[in-house]
């Protein structure tokens, strides 16, 4: 069994058994008893990657451009895959790689010129061929969230670049992954869409 969390109306926490065997039957990417929420015994992210602004990433308005908002979270993608057993030493190994499907940025905070960036990137959730993560960008020296972006990857084969299953020792690891790393709440800003105020 695994104790995983529930809310009740008071927001308050409330553990519960959820059986362990359930947690691998569901077809998508959360348990299937409780649809677009990811559930975890724990709150921690994958990685925590850092970074510093380059006078190359600065625009006209200088400060650091949109565009190198998202190369920041690739770098830090690429620390999220080598933590998951999925990174270059997989892709060499294996022939399989990993393509971003779906990206969404949202800009919090301008981050300037010498800024010392720190990005945590969380797993949500991983089905048989998707993986579903989300990056905080945090400036070090103020501990204001700067950005965000989420991010959901398919599993490819290399070989005719298309997507396919992961195997199933990788599968069964990231599953594991999703267990211990999955948040109990979803990050602020986590299945957020792009729409005008009612």
């Amino acid at each position: 069994m695994i104790l995983i969390g529930r809310f009740d109306k008071s927001l308050r926490r409330v553990p519960r058994a959820w059986p362990e065997s359930r947690l691998d039957q569901s077809p998508g990417l959360t348990i299937t008893a409780f649809p677009n929420k990811v559930l975890g015994i724990m709150s921690k992210p994958v990685i925590e990657y850092e970074s510093v602004v380059r006078p190359e990433w600065i625009d006209s308005n200088g400060h650091l451009n949109l565009a190198y908002y998202v190369v920041v979270f690739d770098l830090a993608t690429d620390a999220l895959y080598a933590a998951l057993g999925i990174g270059d030493a997989y892709r060499e190994m294996s022939g399989n790689s990993c393509f971003t499907a779906e990206t969404h940025t949202l800009y919090e905070r301008e981050v300037r010129l010498g800024d010392k960036l720190l990005v945590k990137g969380w797993l949500l959730g991983a089905d048989t061929k998707r993986l579903h993560y989300f990056h905080e960008m945090f400036h070090v020296d103020s501990g204001e969230r700067s950005a965000v972006q989420e991010l959901m990857a398919l599993h490819i084969d290399m070989r005719v670049r298309r997507v396919a299953p992961y195997p199933a020792e990788r599968y069964a690891a990231l599953q594991q992954a999703v267990r211990e790393y999955a948040p109990a709440t979803l990050p602020k800003g986590a299945g957020r869409r792009i729409a005008l105020p009612a």
